[in-house]
C-alpha cells in the first residue's frame, strides 16, 4: 500500500479557510467587522511569513463561536459548508483524491486548520482520516480556546502523522511510495519526509525550493 497525504488551505481548495471563516463570521454579524477583520488578517500574514503563533490564533478564531451551543455551532458549520467551501470546490481536487482512492493508497488530510472548521471538508471530499488542530475540551465538552497535543503545523504534521499511523498499526516504512501534497513552505518538513512530495499550487517560496530540488509543481487551480 501507498500512502498519500494532503494539505488543504490553497491546495485541495482554491482558498484558505481558517480565514474564510473569520470573514464568515463577520458576514453573520457574529463578529466585530473592522477590529476581527484586521486581526484575521494579521494572522494570515503571520502564517504566510512562518511567524505565526499558533496558540494565540487558535484562541482569538475559536473565541466567537466556542460560546455556542451544539445546535448553533452544527448550524455555523453547515451554513460555511454551504455558502463558502462547497461552492469553491473543484472537480480535478475532487479527482485527484480520487484518482490516489482509485490506486489503493491510505488517504489523509493533514492540515494547521482546526478540526471545528476542517471535519465538515473532509468529509465532503469523502476523506476518512483527518489530522487536524484538536482543541481541548472542558468537562462539559466546551471547547476552551486552547490545543489539545501536538498542532499539525510546521515539524508537528510528522508528529500526528506518526501518531495516526502508530494507532492504525503501521510506520512509515510499510510504505513503498508517501506523496504529500501542498502549497506552503510551512509544510517543508512533511514534504521532505514524503518520497513523492508534490508543490500544489505553490506560493513562490515554495515554488522556488521545488524548482532547486526537481519536485513536481502541479497547479490544480487556474
Amino acid at each position: 500500500m501507498n500512502l498519500c497525504l494532503f494539505d488543504l488551505d490553497h491546495t485541495l481548495l482554491p482558498l484558505d479557510s481558517d480565514h474564510e471563516f473569520g470573514e464568515f463570521l463577520i458576514r453573520q454579524g457574529l463578529a466585530d467587522g473592522e477590529d476581527y477583520r484586521r486581526r484575521n488578517n494579521d494572522f494570515y500574514q503571520q502564517y504566510c511569513d512562518g511567524t505565526l503563533v499558533l496558540g494565540d490564533y487558535i484562541n482569538f478564531t475559536t473565541s466567537i463561536w466556542r460560546q455556542m451551543d451544539d445546535d448553533a455551532q452544527h448550524a455555523l458549520q453547515q451554513a460555511f459548508m454551504a455558502q463558502v467551501i462547497l461552492p469553491a470546490v473543484q472537480p480535478q481536487a475532487r479527482e485527484l483524491v480520487e484518482r490516489h482512492r482509485a490506486q489503493g493508497d491510505l488517504l489523509a488530510i493533514v492540515t494547521a486548520t482546526n478540526e471545528f472548521v476542517t471535519q465538515p471538508i473532509a468529509d465532503a471530499f469523502d476523506v476518512e482520516h483527518l489530522l487536524a488542530v484538536r482543541l481541548v475540551r472542558d468537562a462539559h465538552g466546551r471547547v476552551t480556546g486552547q490545543i489539545d497535543g501536538v498542532p499539525s503545523f510546521r515539524e508537528g504534521k510528522i508528529t500526528r502523522v506518526e501518531q495516526w499511523l502508530a494507532s492504525l498499526g503501521r510506520q512509515w516504512s510499510d510504505f513503498g511510495r508517501i506523496s504529500f501534497y501542498s502549497d506552503s513552505p510551512n509544510d517543508l518538513p512533511l514534504l521532505e519526509r514524503a518520497t513523492h512530495p508534490v508543490a500544489t499550487n505553490p506560493s513562490p517560496s515554495l515554488e522556488a525550493v521545488a524548482l532547486e530540488r526537481g519536485w513536481p509543481i502541479l497547479r490544480l487551480f487556474a
